[in-house]
């Protein structure tokens, strides 16, 4: 199945999700996970009308989007994996949403690079809510404190929360964390749930999903 007609089931699937549960799919921004695809697999989603991005890697994103942009006006660009407090001047001048804010060092450096740039992506807080070892984000315990020290240390607006569910584990109790602690942080934003499980995620209050494959098809990861 073409790429364009992929997109317009995951749609079709984001609405109906979103009208089940009551809330209007309008609610729910679609990222679409380009992440490991060239220009050429992404133009037609591009030509589909999809406008809203993810992407993992600084780099990656720098080789591949200013040119895409410059041909499809209205881009709106979301970092979604670990960001280096080294990278943090490309990341503010290139996203438009940064979603992996999860400690100190990364918020001071982002903090000064919007003041020297002038610029001011979006920004939320990774939590782990499975409190993985190898995984980036927040223990759920320090989440609401984190963006509280954000805001009054560091001066940031934070929009939201984000989280990765374990691979084994149900997401739902996961999202339904987010969604608590989101409540209790005060923001507005819950970015949670990716192909296997954001219907799952709509049901529980997600503001953005993040779909990839089930839009790009089988992702190649380099060796």
């Amino acid at each position: 199945m073409p790429a364009a007609d992929r997109l317009a089931e995951i749609r079709d699937r984001l609405a109906r999700a979103a009208r089940e549960t009551g809330r209007d799919p309008a609610a729910v921004t679609l990222v679409a996970v380009s992440k490991t695809f060239g220009a050429e697999d992404i133009r037609p989603v591009l030509n589909a009308g999809q406008r809203v991005f993810g992407e993992n890697r600084v780099q990656e994103a720098q080789e591949k989007w200013p040119a895409l942009r410059a041909e499809f006006p209205g881009v709106e660009l979301h970092l979604i994996g670990p960001l280096q407090s080294n990278k943090a001047k490309e990341a503010v001048a290139l996203f438009d949403v940064i979603h992996t804010v999860d400690r100190e060092k990364i918020a001071a450096a982002l903090a000064g690079e919007m003041a020297r740039q002038d610029r001011r992506p979006k920004l939320l807080v990774q939590v782990n809510t499975g409190e993985e070892p190898q995984k980036a984000g927040v223990a759920p315990t320090d989440a609401v404190a984190f963006v509280a020290r954000c805001r009054e240390v560091h001066g940031l607006e934070i929009a939201g929360l984000m989280c990765i569910p374990p691979a084994d584990e149900n997401p739902a109790p996961h999202f339904a964390l987010l969604d608590d602690l989101a409540k209790d942080a005060g923001v507005l934003w819950r970015s949670m749930g990716m192909s296997s499980d954001f219907e799952t995620a709509i049901g529980q209050g997600a503001t953005h999903v993040r779909v990839g494959s089930a839009i790009f098809g089988h992702r190649d990861y380099p060796a």
